[in-house]
């Protein structure tokens, strides 16, 4: 029955898989990995330019936020976006205007920063001030130990990331700078930071180019701790041929081989309970490509997830306009303050969201290179969440892009935070809209399963198991069904029991009564 209705949905789902105004069809998965179409649980609200920013203002005299007559007012290749939950501001890296950003929620321009003052020796301007050059990430955080707000950035060409303090909306302070460690351990030639982020005790973690052991670690006050969370080797047939062949290779043979590393983070985000999440863009799908990583730098889902887990797009997608193939490259990764994950693919301008336990939930946007359509990337770069909204910074196109949720994607959204908190009876009713409104949402059958093992409908959940491939529960739901049937007919199994045993008695008295029979018969015949 479940299985018609799934059927029936999914034939209802293949026409009406996009709102008219988004340039991409909405789709998901299913059990065998099969991409399948589904309602869009997103829609573009608004794409800002530097102009809706209000960045000509920077190059107005009579403005507070004057910065120079020739000030751009656009942006130019932006790198980074970051949301502060705490002042409800975004903040940009405006990396090829070499400058800070800092937008409130209607993205209008409220600071510009293109330095700050402080003690440096690195690129000092004539002013004295410190300026940046390609500053390519950006954290904002207030610190649970003097209430200020602190920004770090990491300025990138400038070999270092610094933390400072905001005094006006154009005036910075310097507080620390993190620059090359100065210690054999940290054995690349250059200290590149790309990415930057700070925990509640004020550790600082950094992304740096060509680091392949994690995230170069820093304390409070500035000093090398080591690293942290690196990526594990990808192990492929190639990997593991070379491995056995070096155990019978000569030194020649051996110095002659090309290493194998593990690959550096491409962008990484921090939740409310302190835990760090990763995402590399070179990994595949089901080797470090994304992670959450304890204190200790350990991957939490290889334990509590297991192996069925992957992130991005199954396959590779074919271009027939351009003749490529383009596979996913997952770019950046932010942690909504309900715990859904968004990961960024740059390179098909997608975005998948998981919730916590690492169910894929919705996928969204696309690249186009011919089209301005709202919706649609050429550089992808960035990604924050607010509330119910997304926003996407695109590094070419040089605008930010607002998505926010649909009806569906609302619904959808309830039910998960219902079934995430174990909460599946609550959760019912929302599941039950998600199928009348997406009849192929695998999520929704597993959900409602759930629900009716916890209100004792066994049968129910199995049904709903067996439409998800949801082997796992099926069998805890067959197990209760099966000790409920038996509590349920425990008298008349007892009275089939008994009444059987009875009849076997009877059967052996009767037997040997005619046995003896037989021989007093046969005695008295003799």
């Amino acid at each position: 029955m479940i299985s018609a209705a799934l059927a029936a949905g999914l034939a209802l789902t293949m026409t009406v898989t996009a709102f008219a105004d988004e340039p991409y069809t909405a789709y998901n998965y299913d059990y065998w990995d099969d991409a399948i179409p589904s309602q869009s649980a997103y829609r573009v609200e608004k794409t800002v330019t530097g102009a809706d920013m209000g960045l000509d203002r920077l190059s107005d005299p009579s403005d507070p936020l004057y910065i120079s007559d020739d000030a751009p007012a656009k942006l130019s290749d932006a790198k980074d976006l970051f949301y502060d939950q705490d002042n409800d501001t975004f903040w940009v890296c405006d990396s090829g205007n070499n400058r800070i950003l800092r937008l409130d929620t209607d993205l209008k321009v409220t600071g510009c920063y293109t330095g700050f003052t402080g003690s440096t020796e690195i690129s000092v301007g004539e002013d004295g001030r410190s300026t940046f050059l390609n500053p390519n990430g950006i954290y904002v955080k207030k610190s649970i130990f003097d209430d200020k707000l602190y920004v770090y950035i990491a300025d990138t060409d400038n070999s270092r990331a610094v933390k400072c303090t905001v005094e006006s909306g154009t005036e910075m302070t310097l507080v620390q700078e993190y620059t090359k460690p100065d210690t054999k351990l940290y054995d690349s030639e250059t200290f590149n930071p790309s990415k930057i982020l700070a925990d509640k005790a004020e550790n600082i973690y950094v992304v740096c180019k060509s680091v392949n052991t994690g995230s170069v670690q820093f304390n409070k006050d500035g000093e090398f701790q080591g690293f942290y969370g690196a990526n594990r080797v990808e192990v492929t047939a190639a990997v593991i041929a070379q491995k056995l062949w070096r155990k019978i290779a000569s030194n020649e043979q051996i110095s002659a081989m090309t290493r194998n590393v593990p690959v550096e983070y491409a962008n990484f985000d921090i939740d409310a309970d302190g835990f760090i999440y990763t995402v590399t863009e070179a990994a595949n799908t089901t080797t470090d490509a994304v992670k959450k990583l304890n204190p200790a730098g350990y991957n939490i889902w290889d334990n509590a997830v297991g192996d069925k887990y992957s992130f991005g797009d199954v396959a590779s997608e074919y271009d027939s306009t351009t003749n490529k193939t383009y596979k996913c490259r997952l770019t950046d990764i932010c942690v909504s303050d309900n715990g859904t994950i968004n990961v960024l693919d740059y390179e098909n301008g997608r975005v998948f969201q998981y919730d916590k336990l690492c169910n894929l939930l919705c996928i969204f946007g696309t690249k186009n290179s011919t089209s301005d359509q709202a919706g649609s990337f050429l550089g992808p770069n960035a990604i924050e969440a607010r509330g119910n909204e997304v926003y996407i910074l695109d590094g070419t196109k040089n605008d930010i892009t607002v998505y926010t949720e649909t009806t569906f994607g609302n619904v959808v959204h309830r039910a998960v935070l219902l079934y995430d908190e174990g909460r599946y009876s609550d959760a019912r009713a929302d599941w039950e809209e998600v199928i009348k409104r997406d009849g192929g949402y695998a999520m929704a059958y597993v959900g409602l399963g759930k629900a009716c093992l916890n209100d004792g409908e066994y049968t129910k959940a199995l049904d709903y198991f067996k439409t998800a491939y949801d082997q796992d529960d099926y069998d805890k739901a067959f197990k209760y069904a099966r000790e409920e049937w038996l509590r349920d007919n425990f008298t008349v199994i007892m009275v089939v029991i008994i009444v059987l045993i009875a009849l076997l008695i009877v059967k052996a008295v009767l037997k040997k009564k005619g046995i003896k029979l037989i021989k007093r018969k046969k005695k008295e015949g003799n």
